[in-house]
């Protein structure tokens, strides 16, 4: 069980990737993934071209998204696997989520123009499959193509990251909702990537604390942002909690992702897989 090539964090063009949901599975099929999901940001859109590219080219499927949610001032992800895409209290919190990203865009155009990079919402229109998901990776993909960085990590540390000049915050869906919307959907939620956060110990505990009193049930151990050092932490963290371990790239893009679809390693065998309570929501090819 714990051998299975899965990969159940990514992106496609219907959030804030750059390959469409079929040119995603075919990449992962291609290196040897076994269980797939994509999950865009806020967003089931690509849910149904998903699967049917997965069966098209034999892998097995989870549905899945990223949601959005604020939590001790900071934006967090939670990863829903195993539910129904079609469910409607999702769509709808996935809906009102999406809410105000229009609003957030224009206002870090404005405060990078202060700084001297103008028109930088029409340029990061250029790179949005879904307009309603506009994003900071969209504004660096644009800052990136005018010169100014050489790569989205660099346009992050000095101007979208908290704290430079073109962040703005954004008040996301509360953890609970967020938990409630999957699980009522019949899936399992999981943190995603939690080394990526940046709280103190405390802030943690009452993260995996909360998330687990709300119904969730899973966390990313190994994840593409994670460091080996944090696989150990995470699994560790996994047992403590009583919750399963989830496995995922979080590929966006062939040259900006740092890990490639199917390539991480094992989770640790002291954990137990997010996939093995959710065979009967796997979709088989």
């Amino acid at each position: 069980m714990h051998l299975i090539n899965a990969d159940l964090h990514c992106h496609s063009n219907v959030s804030d990737g750059t390959l469409t949901p079929e040119a995603v599975a075919e990449r992962a099929a291609a290196n040897g993934v076994a269980l797939w999901s994509l999950t865009d940001h806020d967003e089931v859109g690509g849910q149904h071209r998903a699967h049917a590219a997965a069966a098209r080219l034999g892998m097995s499927y989870l549905p899945g998204a990223e949601i959005s949610v604020t939590f001790a001032g900071k934006t967090v992800h939670i990863v829903g696997l195993g539910f129904d895409p079609d469910d409607p209290q999702l769509l709808q919190g996935l809906a009102d989520t999406r809410n105000g990203r229009e609003r957030r865009a224009r206002d870090i155009a404005a405060e990078l123009a202060k700084v001297g990079i103008p028109d930088a919402f029409e340029g990061a229109l250029k790179f949005v499959g879904n307009p309603d998901l506009i994003s900071r990776t969209h504004f660096a993909r644009h800052i990136v193509e005018i010169g100014v960085c050489a790569d989205p990590h660099e346009v992050f540390k000095r101007y979208l990251a908290e704290g430079k000049p073109g962040f703005v915050p954004h008040s996301w869906a509360r953890l609970s909702d967020a938990v409630r919307w999957i699980t009522e959907a019949g899936g399992v939620a999981v943190i995603a990537h939690p080394g990526r956060y940046d709280f103190t110990p405390n802030e943690e505990f009452a993260l995996f604390s909360e998330f687990k009193a709300h119904g969730g049930r899973g966390v990313e151990v190994v994840t593409g942002s994670h460091t080996v050092a944090e696989y150990a932490r995470y699994a560790d963290m996994a047992i403590e909690f009583d919750l399963l371990a989830s496995r995922g790239s979080d590929f966006h893009d062939p040259s900006e992702s740092h890990t490639d679809l199917g390539s991480l390693p094992d989770l640790p065998g002291k954990v137990t897989p997010v996939w093995a309570v959710l065979q009967d929501r796997i979709l088989q090819p």
